[in-house]
């Protein structure tokens, strides 16, 4: 079996910007029991705390738990208490370029909305990140917004020409991923060899995007054997048959 267990979070553990639910966190406790787990997501630090962390127990099984916000370019490591191994952020030069660019582009894309739940542009340091409902919009109302990905598609070609220096990406339900180029599920799984020291060979990657031009799928192009799920009901399946097969083994 092998010797580390990844993550997506949005999709895979739980709804979008929602909370793990007490089955998952069951199930998550009793896999961090028996193997190293981690989490990749474009998500900032702030969400893994809200929706991973305040459901789990804490206790000394964190320390199987790598959590990797913004694909990889924040790693958090868990000892006595959670600390930040790196955070590659951005110059204050290239965020207001990027936050500029952003603004320019809903207004030309014709992506600008009427009502926000929260700020529409984040800045998660490493990356920054638009969602067009706002951070805190009701999981409905983005799942309506661009269920075919057009509207978000017009705004990475006008970004794509505007900032080729970044690397556009579309993640989530209604957010558009701004970065540094070869920032992705990739360059996550690469971190956690890196810094764990365990093969891409010697991983499991579980996501619900793992197909071409999905934001998981280069998980799967890193090496990673790759599950792909619906939601989080079929996740908790594959939990359980992970820890049934590590309890064999």
């Amino acid at each position: 079996m092998k010797k580390l267990i990844v993550f997506d979070l949005d999709g895979t553990l739980a709804e979008s910007k929602s909370s793990i639910d007490g089955e998952m966190a069951k199930l998550f406790n009793s896999l961090l029991d028996i193997v190293k787990v981690s989490i990749i997501s474009g998500g900032a630090w702030s969400q893994f705390e809200e929706q991973v962390l305040a459901h789990l127990s804490h206790d000394a099984r964190l320390n199987n738990l790598s959590l990797l916000p913004t694909c990889g370019t924040k790693f958090y490591k868990h000892e006595s208490r959670w600390d930040l191994l790196y955070s590659e952020d951005f110059t204050e030069i290239e965020k207001q370029k990027i936050i500029g660019s952003l603004k320019k582009t809903m207004e030309i894309s014709g992506c600008k909305v009427e009502k926000n739940w929260g700020e529409a542009i984040e800045d998660r340091g490493s990356q920054i990140t638009f969602s067009a409902l706002g951070q805190l919009a009701p999981l409905e109302e983005k799942k309506k917004w661009d269920p075919d990905f057009t509207k978000r598609k017009k705004m990475e070609a006008v970004l794509e020409k505007m900032i080729p220096e970044f690397s556009v990406r579309l993640g989530g339900t209604t957010s558009v991923d701004i970065t540094k180029h070869g920032v992705d599920k990739a360059y996550g799984i690469r971190k956690l060899r890196d810094v764990l020291g365990i093969p891409i060979s010697e991983m499991i990657f579980v996501g619900d995007a793992v197909f071409p031009g999905g934001n998981d799928y280069p998980a799967k192009e890193a090496g990673a054997l790759s599950i792909q799920v619906k939601d989080p009901h079929e996740t908790k399946r594959v939990i359980e048959a992970i820890i049934a097969c590590l309890e064999e083994s």
